[in-house]
């Protein structure tokens, strides 16, 4: 099927889904498995990879890599955080909490790294 598009309106279009006849077709990735990550004093570690989700990275992007590779997290309740951290976030045992615009602390069993909430139980 040949595409009837302008030049510029083409090249848009088979950069974002490919020029199909008018329909564009978008696959979902599939969640990753098997990713763990490590925490540390400096944020997380990924396992057998040279790749670091430090501390001071965006909440959004943070979020989205951990839901992407341990399931969707769930949001905590905020008693005992301190005034900078609005938003706290759990994959399992694993807690990260976040200042508006940073990923902020972690914590796990009785371990944790940077800004957190409450007393570790």
């Amino acid at each position: 099927m040949r595409c009837l598009c302008t030049r510029s309106v083409c090249i848009l279009a088979l950069g974002l889904a490919g020029c199909t006849g008018g329909e564009a077709v978008l696959a979902d990735k599939p969640p990753r498995t098997g990713v763990t990550f490590s925490p540390d004093q400096g944020g997380l570690a990924v396992d057998d990879s040279p790749l670091r989700v430090d501390f001071g990275r965006a909440p959004e992007g943070v979020i989205a890599a951990l839901d992407r590779e341990l399931g969707p997290g769930r949001a905590l309740t905020l008693d005992g955080c301190g005034a900078g951290i609005s938003r706290q976030v759990a994959w399992g045992d694993l807690v990260l909490t976040f200042s508006e615009n940073r990923f902020v602390g972690w914590r796990q069993a009785a371990r944790s790294a940077g800004q957190i909430c409450g007393a570790l139980v």
